[in-house]
């Protein structure tokens, strides 16, 4: 059976994450799998590169299925699309993978990107794409914060309570804030790349940086937090909808002309 790669972009908010759920329960992993049977009523469960929370979106997933026919992949993507209307789900791109390509086990970085606006009026056109606080961040003192916990770190405080994961080490490749100036305030933006995050992680990251912003944190307690290694010691945990997952990584690109 040919294994396709499809790269899929979604709105989080009507779903209760990518995972498959219970019935009753929407996923985006359980619309792409109905509309893929549509398709090839024999076409297994899919394989997607991150498991994301309830409310966080993507720009840049990456899944794979296994079908019984060799489908042109423009075709594929068209009659997937086709059949996802009108859910908030698009495939942008299908590709034939290569032998082995797995979307979790194969991928080498995971990119996700948070939006916060400063702002004290309501988000009327970002609604559910942002976090909204109604006072401004220092930027310099987040950045300073941030390079704490670049690298390769135990990220016990910085991980739900709730995470399976066997180790809580895990290596931040980038973590970068820049600031762009929005109707009313500034939107600050959040890039982190790894190879894999902790449940959780980013979301607990951006939390705890927001308090250094805001003044309430020093930029040196976060480092005490990451070495506390204790999940009390970390802030607040960001709502979900500011988070994007924006890219996978692999070590050869499944869809590259």
């Amino acid at each position: 059976m040919p294994r396709f790669a499809l790269l899929i972009e979604y709105d989080g908010a009507p779903f209760h994450g990518w995972q498959a759920q219970a019935a009753g329960r929407p996923s985006v992993q359980g619309a792409v799998e109905r509309a893929l049977a549509r398709i090839d009523p024999f076409a297994p469960r899919i394989a997607a590169a991150g498991r994301t929370d309830a409310g966080v979106h993507a720009t840049g997933q990456v899944a794979h299925v296994d079908l019984a026919r060799d489908w042109d992949p423009f075709r594929l993507a068209g009659a997937v699309n086709a059949h996802l209307r009108p859910l908030p789900v698009a495939v942008l791109a299908a590709a034939r993978a290569a032998e082995g390509f797995h979307a979790r086990f194969t991928a080498v970085q995971r990119r996700y990107t948070f939006r916060l606006m400063t702002r004290r009026a309501p988000e009327a056109l970002e609604a559910g794409r942002v976090w909204r606080v109604g006072h401004a961040l220092d930027v310099a003192a987040m950045r300073e914060a941030a390079a704490h916990l670049a690298g390769r770190h135990d990220f016990t405080t910085f991980r739900s309570a709730q995470c399976q994961a066997a180790s809580p080490v895990r290596t931040l490749d980038r973590i970068a804030i820049e600031a762009l100036p929005c109707p009313g305030g500034h939107e600050i933006r959040f890039h982190l790349a790894a190879r894999s995050f902790l449940h959780n992680q980013v979301r607990s990251i951006v939390g705890t940086l927001e308090r250094v912003g805001a003044g309430a944190w020093p930029p040196g307690r976060v480092a005490e937090a990451l070495a506390a290694r204790d999940r009390a010691a970390c802030g607040p945990v960001s709502p979900p909808q500011g988070l994007c997952l924006t890219g996978v990584g692999y070590p050869a690109d499944p869809f590259a002309a």
